[in-house]
């Protein structure tokens, strides 16, 4: 049960540094040297911040859909590794 919990512990974590890597790459749009890796990251985080969007539209151009994705990643990682034994 303890590794099990670890393990969803570790792809929650996991998850969190694509989306911030997700957020940095979408900073600076020019660097995109190869479309493929861009899209793939893109189909990873968007399941998860476009429900965001609807909830929350952007703000003055400023989409806080990440951040939130992040607060509940992270509160969701606490609640796993909380109930671990």
């Amino acid at each position: 049960m303890i590794s099990i919990g670890l393990l969803l512990s570790n792809i929650v974590e996991l998850y969190s540094f694509i989306v911030i890597f997700w957020c940095l790459l979408s900073w600076f749009p020019n660097i995109r040297w190869y479309d493929q890796p861009w899209k793939t990251l893109d189909r990873i985080v968007q399941p998860v911040v476009t429900p965001l969007r609807k909830v929350l539209p952007p703000i003055n151009g400023i989409d806080l859909s990440p951040m939130i994705a992040m607060a509940l990643l992270q509160a969701i990682g606490m609640l796993i590794r909380n109930t671990i034994p």
